[in-house]
């Protein structure tokens, strides 16, 4: 009985402690939701995935920093003041695996934590780029600990036996390094940062894939290329086929087994890029375990003409994005990385359901007209062009990216809601272009656009145009950008009316309302007849226009 006794009291006192485990768990999990419903986050807001922060959507307009340019404290005291009166509300700024972990296992912090005080200081928000096992493809920016170690750390081995400046997909001990690096960042992040939230999302790597032919030839990428593609990779392949790319349609066979059989000539590229994507998925889990804020993968894209291996192949290509995007949940989207010509054929390559449209780089001498694009049409939670601290002022307000980040700032808010809504257009039109016109509807109207060519001083930007159309409410709409003529007509497809311009005013935003500059007509409208966007500079004009009937009564 005394047993008996002992064994009951030991079975409560068990049972009890079960229960506080259980509570304590339940209040954690509590805490732990609250504290991520006011994480910054991507969440689908109607027809756009957009960046919630502290609950609302947050449009960043955005620069990335040259790769040198965040290696010292004393940088972000002459670069973040500049990018701020740039009119910047985000700054995109490389964190090296070298210079916080200089030592295995001993991390420093100090001049990243002097960055972030120094952006709060300025009202910036921060994206942070973590260059760790690669960067554009190479190992560059690991610690010299790791290169030196080629044994713990192996590398990418070229068709004729060469080892790469190329950290091996395959290397355990190198993800497990890595990942613990950038989970310690992480943390750290979260220690330094949790309450203000000055850094809003974190790119995991930078411009991944294998330089070179075909693919990594080490021993261990041999023997797993051999052997059948992994079933849990065809599974979710087979039940995402109708969001298959054409290229990546074009090449799938689910009756094959092997790599070579599956993929047939894409076979080296898919393959690097499900190891590259299996490696990331590691390091990006670890880090949100630590602090999960928003986390995506850049791509390198080819130049005209070049084949996979002069880009880095296995990258996220939009041809074969699938394959990371069932083998990298924890990463939350993909970005195109933009410097050739077609950005609009790009950035359409990654407006896929469920995968938010951000461009992290993008040329800077077309940014400000891309931007337009952008924003408009594309819907990007957020757009960023490369070197951003390397522009000079020319001592005009107004000019290049700084007058076009003012004038979309203005509109920060409409942009946003009418993302969400589809009242939103965007256009830009090229300087090579033979006086191209392009056209776009909204709101029951066409508003055609020509690439304006000529104005009195010849002081112009950029011979690049380019708009952003939002309906305000009916028959108004707010047309910002450079350098177009734009005509307005109805839509046929909305009915058969006759469509005209009521009024047109230049408005700037003061305090958060609209006062208008002047209003248009005579010479500055074509008589009443089309909208002619300044090439000087970035504006925002309010239209009115109305609709009649063919028989001339008004509606």
């Amino acid at each position: 009985m005394v047993l008996l006794g002992c064994s009951c009291a030991i079975s409560e006192i068990k049972l009890v402690s079960k229960m506080k485990i259980l509570v304590a768990t339940l209040c954690l999990g509590c805490g732990l939701m609250a504290h991520g419903a006011s994480l910054p986050v991507v969440r689908q807001m109607g027809d756009a995935a957009q960046l919630l922060v502290d609950g609302k959507p947050y449009l960043i307009l955005g620069g990335e920093l040259g790769n040198s340019s965040a290696g010292t404290a004393a940088q972000a005291d002459e670069i973040l003041p500049k990018l701020a009166q740039m009119h910047l509300n985000t700054v995109l700024m490389p964190v090296a695996w070298e210079q916080i972990e200089p030592v295995e296992g001993t991390f420093d912090f100090q001049i990243l934590d002097h960055w972030i005080d120094v952006a709060r200081q300025q009202h910036l928000h921060l994206v942070l780029l973590w260059f760790g096992s690669w960067k554009n493809s190479v190992s560059s920016y690991a610690p010299a600990w790791v290169k030196e170690d080629t044994a713990r750390f192996p590398r990418a081995v070229a068709a004729d036996g060469t080892p790469l400046e190329i950290l091996s997909t395959l290397g355990e001990q190198t993800q497990k390094a890595d990942a613990r690096a950038f989970s310690s960042l992480m943390k750290h992040v979260r220690a330094v940062d949790e309450e203000q939230q000055t850094v809003l999302m974190v790119q995991v790597e930078n411009e991944v894939g294998y330089l070179g032919n075909g693919r990594d030839r080490s021993k261990a990428a041999n023997e797993l290329f051999h052997r059948p593609v992994p079933a849990e990779l065809m599974h979710a392949l087979e039940a995402k086929r109708e969001e298959f790319s054409p290229e990546l349609r074009a090449h799938f066979n689910p009756q094959g087994t092997t790599w070579q059989e599956v993929f047939g000539d894409a076979a080296d590229e898919v393959f690097m890029a499900w190891n590259y994507a299996r490696y990331i998925q590691t390091v990006a889990a670890e880090g949100k375990r630590a602090y999960a804020l928003p986390m995506y993968a850049n791509c390198q894209l080819p130049a005209p003409g070049e084949r996979a291996g002069e880009y880095p192949s296995g990258g996220p290509h939009p041809a074969y994005l699938e394959v990371y995007r069932v083998t990298a949940p924890a990463l939350d989207f993909f970005s195109p990385d933009i410097y050739w010509p077609d950005f609009e054929y790009w950035i359409d390559r990654y407006r896929l359901k469920g995968n938010a449209v951000f461009v992290p780089e993008a040329r800077i001498d077309s940014a400000p007209a891309n931007a337009f694009y952008a924003y408009g049409e594309a819907k990007a939670l957020g757009f960023s062009p490369f070197g951003v601290d390397s522009v000079e002022s020319k001592g005009e307000p107004d000019a290049g990216l700084s007058g076009a980040y003012e004038v979309l700032g203005s509109l920060g808010d409409m942009i946003l809601s009418a993302q969400g809504s589809g009242k939103i257009r965007g256009m830009v039109l090229r300087e090579n272009s033979s006086r191209p016109t392009k056209t776009v509807a909204l709101g029951g109207y066409l508003f055609d656009a020509t690439l304006a060519r000529s104005w009195p001083d010849k002081k112009l930007l950029s011979s690049d145009g380019a708009m952003m159309v939002i309906e305000a409410e009916a028959n108004e709409f707010f047309i910002a950008g450079s350098g177009l003529y734009v005509s307005f007509l109805r839509d046929a497809d909305v009915d058969d009316k006759v469509g005209g311009i009521a009024s047109i005013e230049e408005v700037r935003r003061d305090h958060g309302e609209w006062v208008t500059v002047r209003r248009l007509n005579g010479d500055q409208s074509n008589q009443g007849r089309e909208l002619l966007m300044d090439a000087r500079g970035f504006h925002v004009y309010r239209m009115r226009l109305y609709a009649i009937s063919r028989t001339g009564n008004q509606e």
